[in-house]
């Protein structure tokens, strides 16, 4: 709110020199009256306006907290990192919270102290090993040590919510303000903040002689005058602007503490201007120039942002560096002359870099993605008014670790793509989405390669055909179906030309251009033949098929024709991640979630986010279908994978590639964790690329980071083994080393049995199958398996399924 200026009467100016003494006494009572009324508008408007603009804080939004037990895989490295990631600092003795030391195979450190919806975790003083990429110990450190079975790490806070507000804002409470940044400020700004009445007589003199010579106006003003200024008035150079400011600030320190003046300065002074967002407060500017939380700045850091209370423009970091260093260290020597720091801390810090961020990040989260979700999530279950109590706090399931390697797997793997394929810099764009097969949460999620800044969140709101990644529902329906279908019913690979009203006449290709004529139902999903899934899909009824997907999570119904069936229809990365969470875990579909519980400051639940699974497909056709997607790993398009992930991974997935190689797909499971890749552009060009040579090639490079738990479901009680030749399909006897262990739902297996082929003649040795098929013995001289020249076509034939694996 922006006041008038002070004017003096008209019939007070016109009034001759010369009165009366009753006449001067009734001005004076006619001008203190005004004065009074004057005051009391203003008293009125300050402490309206204060207290509706002071700052509540914020909701607080957490990530998971790191739980630690013996046993549990993690190296003492990436325990390190998850420390520095919660603010730690490695100190010789580390009893203070919030520190740590190394021991010999170890770490030694002291927790802070948190209250978690579940009750206080106080501050532990703890020591734990590590042994073959595991905890080995965890101890509380004493004088007797005490074995602990678990310990919580406090979780990492990752951003703010402040629904109603239109800016952007780190609102800090001024416990948690370091306290070299408070005695910084008052030793430049203001050093007797503490002591005076909201006014500096002495200052406001000296800008007083200054502006009546003829001087520069100078300002003369404390603390509480800049925030009288911030708050209520404009920028002009006036006396009677000065006035007002004089007059509002004593008015300020008579209705309001020294630390509520202080608080609300810190988060309310100009600190720099991003395009049309202003800059205001200490901690959003902490994140604006450095990117950490200002309870994270090193003295240098802290010195520099004192420094531009001054001039936000004047001492820019990023357009006039030599200026702002010179300014922080003004500051720096001032602190030293306050006795703030020490000789020893100046030197040590008077030549450092300004270490400001070269690109300033666009929001105060460093997970703008996830945290666009999370507020989506509140926005479907919360109205506004229930989020605004102070000090919410929202504990959500973000593992910073998953997230940290999906942005890198995602920035490496898109640059070395690009100069694979000799695209320009930037040309790609990629999306990243990763839950846990047992409960839905969302661990990381990465919606553009520049993954800090906000913009565009391609994990959630882009749609783009989903290409072979539409296959595994058109299988799982025919595998529901066990009377006619299983992981070796032979399907039609041959020419198809589909004619359907209100739309041209179909005619899907493979990848390679050619065709199978009949190929079991587990190699035509492992090496994504679209005309037999095509026809598989038709003679299953395409209506059928998609009616099921909202089943999976889909809500948005495709258009009614064939094409669908092979991926003619735009989802985003989350939606399909939310069809593989299906599949992962056994056909019960858990909602995708980021949000675990909320509270309020005292710890009461506002509300909790329980699980909701619900049975969708039944147990043993999904375990079959995992069989089969397992297969796109082992011997189909993804058999680049090995490159990544050891076979005994047993990783399910598929891959996707749509029209003209524009999108490029890879979704897939391990035991712990489901994750979905997209690689493409933005202009909707093509790009060259399949899904095995683009979004493979990150989901590997993460994945592999992240080593994730093999994929070992539990075989329902509906489904039994049974060893199958794996070209011709025959039953063998369950010792024969020639066959393969397929699953089947009970009864559907093939009934006759089919003598097992003599082995015999050690490696190489050449034996006949049942059928008379020539078969090469393995190393270990026992199992033996069918080339795949043999049921293929020759060797032209097998080269192109080579190729057909490698490309797609």
């Amino acid at each position: 709110m922006k006041l008038p200026s002070l004017q003096v009467p008209e019939f007070i100016r016109k009034i001759k020199f010369r009165m009366p003494g009753r006449t001067v006494r009734l001005i004076a009572l006619l001008l203190l009256l005004a004065l009074s009324g004057y005051t009391y508008y203003l008293d009125t408007t300050i402490r309206e306006a204060f207290e509706g603009r002071k700052f509540a804080l914020p909701a607080r939004v957490f990530g998971r907290a790191l739980e630690l037990y013996p046993g549990l895989k993690l190296t003492r490295e990436r325990f390190v990192d998850e420390l520095k990631l919660l603010g730690y600092h490695e100190k010789p003795d580390p009893k203070e919270p919030a520190t740590f030391t190394f021991t010999l195979s170890g770490v030694e450190f002291t927790t802070r102290q948190f209250k978690f919806g579940d009750g206080t975790t106080p501050s532990q003083h703890l020591h734990i090993e590590f042994e073959e990429g595991a905890v080995s110990l965890l101890q509380e450190h004493q004088a007797s040590d005490v074995d602990v079975p678990l310990v919580r790490l406090e979780p990492p806070l990752i951003g703010g919510i402040y629904p109603g507000h239109n800016e952007d804002r780190d609102l800090v409470q001024l416990k948690d303000v370091p306290k070299q940044l408070i005695d910084a400020l008052v030793a430049v700004e203001d050093r007797k903040f503490f002591t005076h009445w909201g006014i500096d007589p002495r200052g406001i003199a000296r800008a007083l002689f200054k502006t009546v010579t003829g001087q520069r106006i100078e300002g003369g003003s404390t603390l509480t005058q800049q925030l009288v200024k911030n708050f209520f008035l404009t920028s002009e150079r006036t006396l009677t602007r000065k006035a007002n400011e004089v007059l509002m600030s004593l008015l300020l320190e008579l209705h309001y503490s020294k630390d509520e003046i202080l608080e609300t300065y810190l988060n309310e002074i100009f600190l720099g201007q991003d395009a049309t967002r202003a800059i205001h407060g200490f901690g959003l500017a902490s994140h604006y120039y450095f990117d950490k939380p200002l309870d994270r700045l090193d003295l240098q850091e802290i010195a520099m942002l004192v420094g531009m209370v001054k001039g936000p423009t004047v001492y820019d970091p990023r357009k006039k560096p030599d200026a702002a260093r010179e300014r922080r260290n003004v500051v720096l020597k001032e602190m030293v002359a306050q006795n703030v720091i020490s000789q020893q801390q100046f030197v040590a810090t008077r030549d450092k870099p300004l270490g400001v961020m070269a690109r300033a990040p666009s929001g105060t989260s460093p997970y703008p993605a996830f945290m666009q979700y999370v507020h989506r999530q509140l926005q479907r279950d919360y109205r506004d008014e229930d989020l605004r109590s102070e000090g919410l706090r929202i504990f959500t399931t973000l593992d910073p670790f998953v997230q940290q390697q999906a942005e890198e797997a995602v920035q490496k793997r898109l640059a070395a793509l690009e100069k694979a394929r000799r695209l320009p810099a930037d040309t790609l764009e990629g999306a990243v989405v990763v839950s846990s097969t047992q409960t839905g949460e969302i661990q990381a999620m990465v919606g553009g390669r520049q993954a800090r800044y906000a913009g565009y969140n391609r994990a959630i709101d882009t749609q783009r055909p989903i290409g072979s990644l539409a296959k595994p529902i058109v299988y799982l329906t025919a595998l529901e179906d066990p009377a006619h279908y299983t992981l070796i019913t032979p399907l039609d690979d041959s020419k198809l030309v589909w004619k359907q009203r209100g739309a041209p006449d179909w005619k899907p290709q493979n990848y390679e251009k050619t065709f199978h004529d009949k190929v079991q139902l587990r190699v035509a999903l492992a090496h994504s033949y679209n005309v037999a899934t095509a026809r598989l899909g038709i003679d299953l009824g395409v209506e059928r098929i998609l009616d099921k997907l909202p089943l999976y999570g889909i809500e948005r119904k495709p258009p009614p024709f064939a094409s669908s069936l092979l991926g003619a229809y735009g989802l985003a990365p989350v939606e399909v991640a939310q069809m593989f969470q299906t599949f992962a875990d056994g056909g019960f579909r858990t909602p995708l979630r980021a949000i675990r519980a909320i509270v309020t400051a005292d710890g009461t639940p506002l509300q909790r986010y329980p699980l909701n699974v619900e049975p969708v497909s039944a147990a043993g056709p999904v375990y079959l279908l995992t069989a089969a997607l397992q297969g796109v790993i082992r011997e189909g398009t993804a058999v680049a994978m090995k490159n990544w992930l050891p076979p005994e991974m047993n990783v399910a997935g598929k891959t996707g590639t749509t029209d003209d190689l524009r999108d490029s797909w890879f979704a897939g499971y391990t035991g712990d964790r489901v994750a979905v890749v997209w690689v493409g552009r933005d202009d909707n060009k093509p790009t060259g690329l399949t899904g095995a040579s683009g979004a493979m090639t990150v989901w590997g490079e993460m994945m592999k980071a992240v080593q994730p738990e093999p994929l070992d479901p539990v075989m329902p009680d509906e489904v039994e083994m049974a060893n199958i030749d794996p070209a011709s399909g025959v039953r063998y006897d369950d010792g024969c080393a020639a066959g393969m262990q397929l699953p089947f739902i009970k009864g559907s297996a093939p009934a006759e049995m089919a003598a097992c082929p003599v082995v015999s003649g050690g490696e190489g040795a050449s034996v006949t199958d049942g059928s008379g098929k020539a078969l090469q013995v393995q190393p270990d001289g026992k199992s033996v398996v069918k080339p795949a020249a043999a049921s293929e076509g020759g060797p032209e034939a097998n080269k192109k399924s080579w190729l057909q694996r490698l490309l797609n």
